[in-house]
């Protein structure tokens, strides 16, 4: 039988949700599966740190090719060919110097928009998934850990925010990040049926009680309810994800599932060994990542509390602790670098080949969040330089060029991005 390919935009959503469990055993629905490709897709991989890093040891302090690392970054000697660390970016929109990932990806001005106390707005990577991740199982992974001590994060669950400017839970943990790709769930077709069915059930009469309400409020309830709405489209969204990919089971794996208890380096690196496999068996081509700070600390023999340690001025001890804590912050992320080359794809390159990292944070040191750390890594950007400092022309650039240019490397269709002003050419050949 021909099969018969279908544009899923023009698919009604509600007549999508509406169309019941017959709707599963359409033929035409192969064409919402993951299509077969030659090329391997391109995949964006966001990593927030926390606090920053070391003044004096961590940060090159000249332009140009970057043949000899400093202290801080010289586990990553052996990669110096292939990561470019950018200068002079400032997220425009970020005011709190505790907050390294409030508004990392989504640079809004959280506190300056007029008859709001906080307001946030989608995140990039979030924006990145909608685009790189309609035929995948996922849109985009979005992680994070358990640990409470925010290691200068800031608010927020993850790096990611919604369209309503709403903070997205993230997986917590190696623990939940293995189930979520691997574990099957066990159920039969008329179990799965019946709870998607409800979901969508339930959905319907939410819906319908918030479109009534609607009409009753105030503008400025409305405004609430406006983001509300958009809470709830989301939730559609995942409901007709969860639809298109019910008859087809997870991938499998040799990788057993990972004890619970796993902290500070050894839950990083692991979770680090998770997104490479994610990304390889094409459940996402989107990683947004918000890594524990405390925990890896503690993991180190330290006891010092994150915001402590990120105040080391002025005491040899806590400088000392503040370059070891530098030093095992590259030194895993070079570790990721090999998990990323050594891991294949079907046409025998590297995921590296076919993967944008960014690293960095919000905090450059201290309470300073000015001139970031931002680090770009992976050859998935073509026209991407490595093996330098870009030192960009303008003091102060937005963050959201760098975004922006990283979206558009990774083929997404956008112009502009929160408060970009252009792209940052610099970076490119």
């Amino acid at each position: 039988m021909t099969s018969r390919i279908v544009d899923i935009k023009q698919t009604s959503r509600r007549s999508f949700l509406l169309s019941g469990s017959t709707a599963l055993t359409l033929p035409w629905l192969e064409s919402f599966s993951r299509a077969a490709v030659s090329v391997p897709p391109t995949r964006l991989i966001f990593c927030g740190v926390g606090y920053g890093f070391t003044e004096t040891s961590f940060y090159p302090t000249k332009a140009g090719p970057l043949k000899q690392l400093t202290e801080g970054m010289s586990p990553l000697e052996r990669h110096w060919k292939d990561i470019t660390l950018i200068k002079n970016l400032t997220n425009i929109g970020a005011a709190d110097p505790h907050g390294g990932s409030t508004s990392y990806l989504t640079c809004a001005n959280t506190r300056g928009t007029a008859g709001k106390r906080f307001h946030n707005s989608i995140s990039c990577d979030l924006l990145a998934g909608e685009h790189l991740g309609r035929e995948m199982r996922y849109n985009s992974l979005v992680l994070a850990s358990k640990e409470k001590n925010p290691g200068g994060h800031g608010q927020g669950m993850s790096l990611a925010w919604n369209k309503a400017g709403k903070p997205v839970s993230g997986l917590r943990g190696p623990v939940e990040l293995y189930g979520r790709l691997f574990r099957q769930t066990g159920e039969s077709p008329e179990q799965r049926d019946a709870r998607l069915a409800k979901k969508r059930s339930i959905l319907d009469t939410v819906l319908s009680d918030a479109k009534s309400l609607h009409r009753k409020v105030s503008k400025t309830d409305r405004d609430k309810l406006n983001e509300y709405f958009q809470s709830i489209r989301e939730i559609e969204t995942g409901l007709i994800k969860d639809t298109q990919w019910a008859n087809r089971p997870k991938p499998k794996t040799d990788r057993k599932a990972p004890p619970e208890g796993i902290e500070g380096e050894t839950e990083t690196l692991l979770t680090y060994e998770l997104i490479a496999l994610a990304l390889q068996t094409q459940q996402t081509s989107v990683v947004s990542y918000r890594q524990p700070v405390a925990s890896v600390i503690k993991s180190m023999g330290m006891n010092y509390d994150p915001h402590a340690l990120s105040h080391y001025q002025g005491s040899p001890t806590r400088t000392s602790a503040s370059q070891r804590r530098d030093q095992k912050c590259t030194e895993m992320l070079a570790k990721f670098i090999d998990i990323l080359k050594r891991t294949k794809e079907p046409d025998g390159s590297s995921l590296f080949d076919h993967s944008i990292l960014s690293w960095g944070t919000n905090i450059r040191h201290g309470h300073t969040i000015k001139d970031i750390p931002a680090i770009i890594t992976g050859k998935g950007g073509r026209k991407i330089r490595h093996s330098r400092v870009v030192a960009l022309p303008r003091e102060d650039t937005p963050l959201a060029n760098l975004w922006l240019t990283l979206l558009q490397q990774a083929g997404v269709p956008i112009d502009q991005f929160s408060n970009s002003t252009g792209t940052l050419p610099q970076l490119l050949s």
